[in-house]
């Protein structure tokens, strides 16, 4: 077999937490190798003109909006990404939910203006979303400073800062503790009483997963995010920032190896020393930094390597435990949408065309779930959808549009197999959304659909959990991905994880691969 240079570090998996983790260590003079299975970096911060009846129509394969990396927003800084050409805008307004009686209440960044729009139905409701934001804003001025950390080291100073907003905050400690340890549905049915206001919080806060779960009320962290640090997109798509992240390492000295399949991570005597690919080529490192989901990164290693009660601890780990997945369908079309129906009843000349868009019931959002449990596909999907083209006309044809359709409850395993009703399904998402958003059925050109075992075959993510790991209390900081396992250290010395499947989780941010970066540099000294 050909041996390839040594390197310090490689990275397994070139999406933007990988690169991330790269950048800071080629930034800190380590010799990095970045090996992505796929022919482009990116992962599921990608996009691409994937709809081959359009090949001018713009595709976000999986993320779309930027809220995660607006609440962090350290890492283009750090990396200085804007020099290589990685530009956002923020969305203004960036939510709206459209009630099937053809109301609507959009969530601006202002929460005043939000209540506002909530004051049209109730202004019980109205003044009780603004004692329910004091809360949220609490909740996230303890949670955001300690996302920002290792959650292996004692952080003493931002706990201490964590402490004293908790103290000075204590006359919410009862609304906090019922937030944290209760469902999302528990705290909407606690503050609102207006059908359209319930509605529009169980659309929300749904996209993080069921809303009767026990302890979901952290799901509105959605709310507060969106309030605090608005909803951006990238100018260009999505894959202007993986590409940022590529020029940058590149021009600190790192490589980027595409068509790069990793099949095994080399251990030998407890210490890692460095990757097999397909093709039998190895290349040794000192470390390497697994970015993909933290089960295959282990199902890698070499066998033996790793203890067979962490294997099973990793491999029970939640990744769409509840059985609901989002599906994905993009429609390339031969006009520019609307939404004319809900804009008049507005009769404030608001254009709704540029927001993201929920659509569905209180009762829609729990009967998906439930359906999507047992199998089952949703009578009326319950969905966000947006045209990416409306902020970024650059995205499609002058004229012309794609849409993002996003029903955040499917079936991971529908009884039938998706082979069976992937297109009927796809044609019944379509149709739904065809009665809130005009052009959507009569101009089509194309579409690709994507659902659970699509996406986890494209990017190796287990059960097609888009954020490797469901997101809950008992699966944040060390405990994520499992226990035993979300520290600074693995079984095997110099082998890290640096995905979505640690701490802080999900979201296009790169937080997780700037935390494994700083990990790898303790190790190597």
């Amino acid at each position: 077999m050909n041996k390839l240079d040594r390197y310090d570090v490689t990275i397994v998996g070139g999406g933007h937490n990988g690169l991330a983790a790269a950048c800071y260590l080629a930034k800190a003079g380590k010799k990095v190798i970045v090996l992505e299975a796929l022919a482009k970096a990116g992962g599921m911060a990608s996009s691409g003109y994937a709809i081959p009846q359009a090949p001018q129509h713009l595709v976000h394969t999986c993320a779309l909006d930027l809220m995660s990396l607006r609440v962090h927003p350290m890492v283009p800084k750090e990396l200085d990404l804007e020099r290589h050409g990685f530009h956002t805008v923020e969305m203004t307004p960036g939510y709206a939910y459209l009630h099937p009686d053809g109301s609507s209440l959009v969530f601006w960044r202002d929460p005043e203006k939000t209540a506002a729009e909530i004051r049209r139905f109730s202004a019980t409701d109205a003044e009780s979303f603004l004692r329910f934001m004091k809360v949220i804003d609490v909740f996230i001025d303890m949670a955001v400073p300690m996302m920002r950390v290792d959650p292996a080291k004692k952080n003493i100073g931002t706990k201490l800062r964590v402490l004293r907003t908790a103290l000075l905050n204590r006359k919410l400690r009862p609304d906090l503790m019922a937030l944290i340890t209760g469902s999302a549905y528990q705290a909407i049915l606690e503050k609102f009483e207006h059908p359209v206001t319930i509605s529009a919080m169980c659309a929300l806060t749904g996209a993080a997963g069921p809303v009767t779960a026990e302890g979901s009320g952290i799901f509105f962290a959605l709310l507060g995010f969106l309030h605090r640090f608005g909803v951006g997109r990238v100018i260009g798509g999505m894959q202007a920032l993986p590409d940022a992240m590529v020029a940058r390492l590149q021009e600190l000295g790192g490589e980027v190896m595409t068509s790069a399949a990793v099949t095994e991570i080399i251990a030998e005597g407890g210490k890692v020393q460095g990757v097999r690919l397909h093709d039998g080529r190895i290349i040794h490192s000192r470390a390497v930094i697994a970015s993909c989901h933290p089960k295959m990164a282990l199902d890698m290693v070499t066998p033996g390597a790793i203890e067979k009660h962490l294997l099973t601890r990793v491999a029970m780990a939640p990744a769409n435990a509840h059985g609901a997945s989002p599906l994905r369908v993009d429609l390339a079309l031969s006009t520019q949408v609307s939404v004319r129906r809900h804009e008049a009843w507005r009769n404030d000349g608001l254009s709704l065309r540029k927001c993201v868009l929920l659509i569905g019931t209180a009762e829609a959002v729990l009967e998906n779930f439930s359906a999507s449990a047992r199998g089952e596909v949703p009578t009326l999907p319950y969905m966000w959808i947006t045209a990416p083209s409306a902020v970024d006309p650059g995205q499609a044809p002058p004229g012309q549009d794609i849409v993002y359709l996003y029903p955040p409850a499917m079936p991971v395993n529908p009884r039938e197999g998706w082979d069976a009703i992937r297109a009927k399904t796809a044609d019944q998402v379509i149709e739904q959304a065809s009665h809130y958003m005009d052009g959507l059925t009569s101009h089509e050109i194309g579409r690709r659909v994507e659902a659970s075992p699509d996406l986890a075959k494209r990017l190796n993510v287990h059960n097609g959990c888009v954020t490797h790991l469901d997101t809950s209390a008992l699966r944040s900081n060390t405990l994520r991905p499992a226990y035993g396992l979300g520290g600074d250290t693995l079984p095997v010395a110099g082998l890290y994880f640096g995905g979505a499947g640690i701490h802080p989780g999900g979201g296009v941010n790169g937080m997780p691969g700037r935390l494994a970066a700083s990990r790898v540099r303790r190790f190597l000294g």
